[in-house]
Order: C-alpha cells, then sequence, then structure tokens
C-alpha cells in the first residue's frame, strides 16, 4: 500500500498545484472553483493570502513522496471548515479517505465543517466515512460549472455542537 503524507506547502509546489487545480474533468466536479482556473496570477495571489492567514492550515498531500494533492481548513463566517483537492489520477484509491483521517486530529474545532457539489459522489462517500453528515445544502453560483449548482452542506460534530 502507498504511503500518505501531509506535509506544508512549499513555494516549490504552486506550479503542481496550479496544474492539478485546473484540470478541466477536476473543475467541473469540485465545481465552486476560482472564476478562472487558468489564471496563474489569481492562483499566486490566492496561494499568498491563504498561506499569510494564520487562521487557515493548508497542508500538500504526498504519496510515496509524490505530490498528489491538498487539504486544509479555514474560518468562512465563524465556521471552520476543511477543503480538499486530490489529483484526478488519484481518484477512486483512497487519497483522500487517507488525507482526511490525516488532517482531521490536526484541527481541534468542532464542530467541523464541510461543503461538496452535491452530485460529487465521491467526495461526499469519503466525508460521511470520516465521520461527517449532511446538515443541509444550498444553491449557488459554480465557476466550475457556469450556473448554480446545488452543495451539501456537511458537519463532523463533537465538542460544543450549536
Amino acid at each position: 500500500m502507498s504511503t500518505i503524507d501531509l506535509r506544508p506547502v512549499e513555494d516549490a509546489d504552486h506550479d503542481e498545484i496550479f496544474e492539478m487545480m485546473r484540470d478541466p474533468e477536476a473543475v467541473e466536479m469540485a465545481a465552486f472553483t476560482a472564476q478562472d482556473p487558468n489564471d496563474r496570477a489569481a492562483f499566486e495571489a490566492h496561494l499568498r493570502k491563504i498561506r499569510a492567514n494564520p487562521e487557515v492550515m493548508f497542508r500538500v498531500i504526498t504519496c510515496d513522496g509524490a505530490l498528489v494533492g491538498t487539504i486544509s481548513s479555514f474560518v468562512m463566517e465563524g465556521d471552520t471548515e476543511i477543503t480538499y483537492w486530490v489529483d484526478r489520477a488519484r481518484w477512486g484509491q483512497g487519497v483522500a479517505s487517507r488525507a482526511l483521517k490525516l488532517f482531521l486530529p490536526q484541527v481541534a474545532v468542532r464542530p467541523l465543517f464541510a461543503r461538496a457539489a452535491s452530485d460529487n459522489v465521491g467526495s461526499l462517500r469519503v466525508l460521511e466515512m470520516a465521520g461527517f453528515r449532511v446538515v443541509g445544502s444550498e444553491v449557488s453560483y459554480a465557476n466550475g460549472r457556469g450556473g448554480p449548482t446545488e452543495e451539501a452542506i456537511l458537519t463532523l460534530p463533537g465538542g460544543h455542537d450549536r
């Protein structure tokens, strides 16, 4: 079995992350993406912003030492959310599930939230296997699909739930 690890993002990772996050099929599946996944300047500005934010924990996912994705937590409107992106070539190999299992103990806040396009069955399954439960949904404009898309809202309970 391959070894999955997490490590802090380094400047040298930007090229690989950019390429992974502009894959057209992955962008469509993720739905809620950058306005223009091919805009390198916007990508770099976003990475600078999140890497400088102390409320963001941003990690690279590696498989046998090779960069295969990212995972992070961030605060939005008072709630701590997680998000991840796995290289499409690694979908269905358990990378996201194993990375999430490594990442969750590093995020002390509970409840913890996550979101995924409601038709992104793979991502929803990863989150549910980690203990997240769907608590609602909303329809929002999705850049990756160029239109309104239903998004499932999930929570990992624990601690002081609301």
